[in-house]
């Protein structure tokens, strides 16, 4: 009999024991909430401390000063600048980027340089000019879907995609005669990247690059003018 006493005495000792290590445990998460009340609940006079960010990766640059590459969305452009800004104590490093077409200059981070691409080469301007050659592809599919595909393969940057819409969307066949206003934005929308890139990879002024891709299409100088 008195050896059963001690056993629940010993139960007892361990609960007991169990519930205190239970205590200190919950005390540091109450008081990492109390603290987070007092940041939360800060006056108007007082500002929260900033952690410290670490720096972003960097990334070795590709291109170089005076370079030509394409953007996507907004065809070729010419690299006038190389700079450096801190932006929240980050520094970075960035592309200054000028479309003349656009007069408009955009700010490249080194980090997103693969948004950028090189101008083609000679090779792909003559395959160009094949495309150019090719007669245009009609489809049957409404004007709406079409000129979505259209819009996404001359935001794609693909100079093959660029001369395929100027290819389907030139005007001086007997199919694409009665050219509606949207179809007419497009086709120079697409026209004037594929231009602007036959300037920089030919090296030519912006008019014989005009000529070179009206002969491939069969266009007439009379037509364009008008």
């Amino acid at each position: 009999m008195p050896k059963k006493k001690k056993t629940k005495k010993t139960k007892k000792l361990k609960t007991q024991k169990k519930t205190k290590i239970s205590k200190i445990k919950t005390q540091p998460k109450l008081k990492l909430r109390a603290l987070d009340k007092k940041t939360t609940n800060l006056g108007p006079d007082e500002k929260p401390e900033i952690k410290k960010i670490k720096k972003q990766p960097t990334e070795k640059r590709i291109y170089n000063l005076k370079d030509y590459v394409v953007y996507p969305k907004h065809g070729v452009g010419k690299i006038t600048s190389i700079e450096k800004a801190t932006v929240g104590g980050i520094e970075i490093q960035f592309y200054k980027i000028f479309i003349e077409k656009e007069k408009l200059t955009l700010t490249v981070p080194i980090n997103q340089q693969s948004k950028l691409r090189p101008i083609s080469s000679i090779n792909q301007i003559n395959k160009c000019i094949s495309i150019l050659k090719t007669k245009p592809k009609i489809k049957r599919t409404m004007w709406s879907r079409r000129s979505q595909e259209y819009e996404q393969k001359i935001n794609s940057g693909k100079i093959y995609e660029l001369a395929e819409v100027v290819k389907d969307l030139n005007k001086n066949t007997n199919a694409m005669a009665d050219q509606s206003y949207s179809e007419r934005q497009l086709f120079e929308k697409a026209y004037e990247r594929l231009q602007s890139e036959f300037q920089a990879v030919l090296k030519i002024p912006s008019e014989d690059a005009r000529k070179k891709m009206d002969k491939a299409l069969g266009r007439n100088q009379d037509l364009e003018t008008k």
